[in-house]
């Protein structure tokens, strides 16, 4: 598959389409001329948002002004699903290093696409741009259908709680 390597992008944001429920994740990434979007999980935008909140804590304030709009930008069509979001920081220079690796294959008897061959999306982002990605991305999450107070998963007309075997939580 594909792999990016975008450097300092200009443009970093998580979005969804779709109504609650049924909705698809995406993370895009932007830098001059070249978008990449890859499809994502809710729950990998949460644990994102979760885990740079956590950096953000142990850095300065970002002196850096916040991206104008972090609305998703077409086209809409992902490169790929991802299978692991890695972060670091680049002390050097002043950067969260956001490394996004493609996700395995689902069946282990389709030797087309090996582990050399998985995409993965390199974006270095100024610590302005993920104060603002984690609010944004924060926002984003709550948008969705509301938890089973009970099990966690998100509560729905289909919802069996498996805690409850197969019924919904007590209203």
């Amino acid at each position: 598959m594909s792999s990016f390597d975008l450097g300092d992008v200009d443009h970093f944001t998580a979005g969804a389409v779709g109504e609650p429920g049924a909705r698809t994740f995406l993370l895009q990434a932007a830098t001059g001329g070249r978008l990449v979007t890859v499809k994502c999980e809710k729950q990998q935008v949460a644990a994102l948002t979760e885990y740079l909140q956590g950096v953000l804590a142990d850095l300065p304030v970002p002196d850096d002004d916040a991206p104008a709009s972090l609305d998703l930008r077409p086209p809409l069509e992902p490169e790929w699903s991802v299978g692991s979001l890695s972060v670091a920081y680049d002390d050097a220079a002043d950067r969260v290093v956001l490394l996004i690796e493609e996700a395995g294959v689902d069946d282990p008897d389709d030797v087309e696409v090996i582990v050399e061959e998985r995409g993965s999306l390199r974006a270095r982002l100024r610590r302005g741009q993920v104060k603002a990605l984690v609010e944004h991305a924060s926002g984003l999450v709550r948008a969705g259908r509301p938890d089973c107070p009970i099990c966690g998963h998100p509560r729905g007309p289909d919802h069996a709680c498996p805690r409850t075997n197969g019924h919904g939580p007590p209203s």
